[in-house]
């Protein structure tokens, strides 16, 4: 038995390995389909249909201004979710209050063990593959090798975690991916059917290919992608994250579901002038604790012993 734990414990090692090293092969995937796209898009079609005057110069305008509007606004996105860390437990961390709820927790699991603490915790929630104690809402992740604050998911087309710190980042990034994907799709798709026509098309064969490839692509990001957006604005909706509705704790005596409105600003802000940009404001910052991922309000009536 101890030699099938222990051969259990080698693959998982591998297999977070593995993991990493995929990471970044992923990004390199993102950025080749973004450059496929915009050689079809920009390039083989629209660009040259600037030229050719009268309504046809008035729809390349609009569609390449949008597209590359929207460009910028994913490539933002995407590597704000890259280059900000989803959040790690402070050294020396300690709670100031039980926001768990005691021994009744339904966050408590077996990786939870308990811990001495003063008489006002009856249990506190503690990582033993890190060994620390962890806050309300935070996981370890097993590719990171680490405690992520209020972790959502670790996805490897990110080469990172999506936490507490960058989630906002990451709805924005699916957000702009299928408004993009989407407008490239309408876009291509003339082109697509041409395809099938019997009248000669113009352009050499890697041109019509790469037209083509970037079509085919870009449905099926826009479809793909749509279903990960309407999920997580449910979970956001409801104050959640995946492993949370993975768990079942999104009840409706969910402690931390204070309504819709209070729920988007505690990812969003509340301010508006932020909501559609990988950032936050200072004062956001500072009056919304649950931004930093540390600390998150709960139900004034919510009694954990219905649990």
């Amino acid at each position: 038995m101890h030699r099938s734990g222990a051969t259990m414990a080698w693959n998982v090692f591998k297999f977070c390995t593995a993991l990493r090293g995929l990471g970044s092969i992923m990004i390199l995937l993102v950025l080749g389909v973004v450059g496929v796209t915009y050689y079809a898009v920009v390039l083989t079609n629209y660009g040259p249909a600037l030229y050719d005057g009268g309504f046809d110069s008035v729809i390349a305008v609009v569609v390449l201004i949008v597209f590359h509007f929207l460009l910028v606004m994913l490539l933002w996105s995407y590597f704000s979710v890259v280059l900000t860390d989803p959040g790690c437990v402070p050294p020396n961390w300690r709670p100031a209050v039980d926001e768990e709820g005691g021994e009744n927790d339904p966050l408590n699991g077996s990786e939870f063990s308990s811990v001495p603490a003063d008489p006002s915790h009856q249990r506190i929630r503690y990582c033993r593959k890190c060994n620390e104690l962890k806050p309300p809402r935070c996981h370890h992740c097993s590719v990171c090798g680490r405690c992520i604050l209020k972790m959502d998911h670790h996805c490897v087309w990110v080469v990172n975690c999506v936490g507490a710190l960058n989630y906002k980042y990451f709805l924005l990034f699916l957000f702009y991916t299928f408004l993009e994907t989407s407008l490239v799709t309408l876009a291509l798709l003339p082109h697509f059917i041409a395809f099938f026509s019997e009248g000669e098309i113009p352009g050499t064969p890697g041109t019509l290919a790469t037209t083509f490839l970037a079509f085919v692509l870009n449905l099926a990001f826009t479809l793909s992608v749509l279903g990960f957006l309407i999920m997580h604005i449910s979970l956001v909706a409801g104050n959640t994250t995946t492993i949370e509705a993975y768990e079942k704790k999104t009840t409706p005596k969910w402690r931390y579901d204070l309504g819709r409105k209070k729920n988007f600003e505690q990812v969003f802000g509340m301010d508006k002038r932020y909501w559609f940009i990988p950032a936050y404001s200072d004062e956001d910052l500072r009056r919304i604790p649950a931004l930093q991922g540390l600390e998150y309000p709960s139900k004034p009536d919510f009694d954990s012993e219905e649990f």
